[in-house]
């Protein structure tokens, strides 16, 4: 992953650029997970973001499925939890800019 993104063919066989918004790993299941975003949004205005496992000591990217309950609701805590940290930190710089 270059520059914390990486280039990947869609299922249009299109190249599409992603940005790597965070990695990590996962002691219980002793694989690596990324998060990761194309910028586009959907239908609610949220910017779409993607998960999958990957090999962080691989030269390229290769993304697995997240396969069971329990990985997708360790990963979706991990966002939820950036999420409201950085709309803490937004708060936090919008009242410092008003004062």
């Amino acid at each position: 992953m270059e520059n914390n993104s990486f280039t990947m063919l869609n299922e249009a066989g299109e190249e599409v650029k992603y940005d790597v918004l965070f990695t990590f790993d996962n002691e219980e299941t002793n694989k690596s997970y990324i998060a990761y975003t194309d910028n586009t949004y959907d239908d609610d205005g949220n910017i779409s973001v993607y998960a999958s496992t990957y090999d962080p000591n691989s030269s390229e990217v290769i993304l697995g499925k997240i396969e069971t309950e329990n990985e997708w609701k360790v990963v979706e805590t991990i966002l939820n939890t950036i999420q409201q940290e950085v709309r803490q930190a937004d708060n936090i710089e919008n009242s410092n800019e008003q004062e």
